[in-house]
């Protein structure tokens, strides 16, 4: 008997007090994580230019990290780098967190066996990431803690070219068959590199481009042209440029010294989608390959603390806006 009353007793403490930690929980923490999978294609960048949905059936995840709140909340997606989530990631889930935003990191990589393309990008083609965001978008806009209205996406280096190309109507049209499309698009330091078939008739939302002037694994000028290219179509597009920033500058882990990533790829190539479907090297007038005497290797790396916290009060103020928050 007196073990019963302790127990009921214990019982009776643990109702009592879960309820009041859960109400103390900080707000940059998630209320719930879930791990999605996602259905997708294993296609060549030749097969996405052309719509051609031939491709290798793929399972992919994501983890959602519900915010603190009740019913459908607003949502950013996350695309990683060439070397895939680490620090950066938590930190934008914290910031993102407290302010009531849920958080999907969508990892294109654990589930094609891929742990990084720093070195070798050939191990998935660069659009294939917009085509598992689009795969994502549709689930996420199912799930009854997502507001499909209110889903933003947001990338790095690689993912930040995914993020920056997936706001192309074109490639909307031939992939994006849920319908959902992004209340903003939010890339960091990303490689624009290229010049697609109609890739200046994008998205009305905003495009908001961070980048640093002094980054040498994907060099500022070629995003600045084609910001320009895109102005005069009068889209909502801005480039914000850090001066004496480097590349990966909201990484919390990397020294606030320039240092070298031996043997990555550096995209200093440019590329012109002619004809349909083929990405042209300009220098040699052949179809570009990873062998082009245009690669770099060695890029620079560092974190810059003012030019995360200038990132990071800019992107807020952009999310406060599209997702309508008090």
């Amino acid at each position: 008997m007196k073990h019963f009353i302790t127990a009921v007793g214990a019982a009776i403490v643990t109702a009592l007090i879960l309820p009041a930690a859960a109400q103390s929980l900080s707000k940059d923490i998630a209320a719930r994580i879930e791990a999605i999978p996602i259905q997708t294609l294993t296609i060549s960048d030749e097969q996405f230019l052309k719509g051609d949905a031939y491709g290798k059936p793929t399972t992919i995840a994501g983890v959602l990290r519900v915010a603190q709140g009740s019913g459908r909340l607003p949502v950013v997606i996350f695309i990683a780098g060439s070397s895939g989530f680490g620090p950066v990631s938590d930190v934008w889930d914290r910031q993102f967190e407290e302010m009531g935003i849920s958080t999907f990191a969508m990892d294109s990589f654990a589930g094609r066996g891929i742990v990084s393309t720093v070195i070798d990008q050939s191990q998935l083609g660069w659009f294939n990431m917009i085509l598992d965001l689009y795969r994502s978008l549709a689930v996420l806009a199912a799930h009854p803690r997502v507001d499909p209205t209110r889903i933003a996406v947001m990338g790095w280096s690689r993912g930040g070219r995914a993020a920056l190309y997936s706001s192309v109507k074109r490639f909307q049209k031939m992939w994006n068959s849920g319908g959902v499309e992004p209340a903003a698009y939010i890339p960091l330091y990303p490689p624009c590199d290229m010049t697609l078939i109609g890739d200046t008739d994008v998205s009305d939302h905003p495009i908001t481009i961070f980048h640093g002037s002094s980054d040498d694994w994907t060099p500022i000028v070629p995003c600045q042209a084609y910001l320009a290219r895109l102005q005069q179509s009068a889209k909502n597009v801005k480039l914000v440029a850090f001066p004496d920033t480097s590349h990966a500058f909201d990484y919390p882990n990397l020294p606030t010294t320039p240092t070298v990533v031996k043997n990555a790829y550096v995209p200093l190539c440019t590329l012109v989608e002619e004809p349909l479907g083929t990405m042209m090297n300009t220098q040699t007038k052949k179809p570009f390959t990873y062998g082009d005497s245009c690669v770099g290797t060695d890029p620079h790396v560092a974190y810059s603390a003012s030019s995360t916290r200038a990132t990071q009060d800019a992107v807020k103020a952009l999310l406060k806006e599209v997702f309508k928050l008090n």
